[in-house]
């Protein structure tokens, strides 16, 4: 009698043990590609890391160069501000003693200037002539002779159109009789000391 296996599926062989062998598992390809991945992942970040190092690196070494090149040039503007501030305290102590060599001047010609000017305006004035005078400073103290009260008069209104005093009073005056083919009188004025311009000064004003 034939017998058909219309389902095509051998049956195992008992000479075979019995048992289906197991299908062989799939090859490690994709692990094998995963790792590969990581580490290439790997080197790129550890490429960025270092060649951002390496910026930085060259960086620094630039802005401690222009760091230094700054110091530098700080050092030298410091020498050239030293040199500014000494030239400039040197231009204010010789302007200092200029001033007081001026002032010194100007107070050993004031005298002499008061002085002249005394003299041209008693000269200037008529039938007066000057005999002694006292200067303390603050005021002129001088007496003299006239023909008249109206010279004495005459001559203190020259003396204070002069500018020179503040004020000009008459201390005393009294009729000299030992000359008596004369009438002389003598007076006393008290003229107190203003700002006494100089001939440069009333030019210039």
């Amino acid at each position: 009698m034939i017998r058909i296996n219309l389902l095509g599926t051998p049956k195992s062989r008992r000479g075979s043990g019995g048992r289906r062998q197991a299908p062989v598992a799939a090859s490690g390809g994709e692990g094998l590609n995963s790792v590969v991945l990581g580490l290439i992942a790997v080197a790129l970040v550890g490429g960025g890391l270092l060649l951002w190092n390496l910026m930085l690196t060259k960086e620094t070494e630039k802005l401690q160069k222009d760091l230094q090149v700054q110091l530098q040039e700080n050092q030298k503007l410091a020498g050239v501000k030293q040199k500014y501030e000494e030239s400039k305290r040197k231009k204010e102590l010789f302007e200092r003693r200029v001033k007081v060599i001026d002032e010194l001047k100007d107070a050993q010609k004031g005298p002499v200037d008061l002085l002249n000017l005394v003299a041209d305006t008693v000269n200037g004035s008529d039938a007066v002539w000057l005999e002694t005078m006292t200067n303390d400073g603050r005021s002129i103290d001088f007496t003299g002779t006239a023909l008249s009260p109206n010279a004495v008069a005459d001559l203190m209104a020259n003396l204070r159109r002069t500018g020179a005093f503040k004020s000009v009073e008459i201390k005393e005056t009294s009729q000299d009789g030992s000359a008596k083919a004369l009438q002389i009188f003598k007076f006393e004025l008290i003229c107190e000391i203003g700002k006494l311009e100089s001939k440069e000064q009333k030019k210039t004003a």
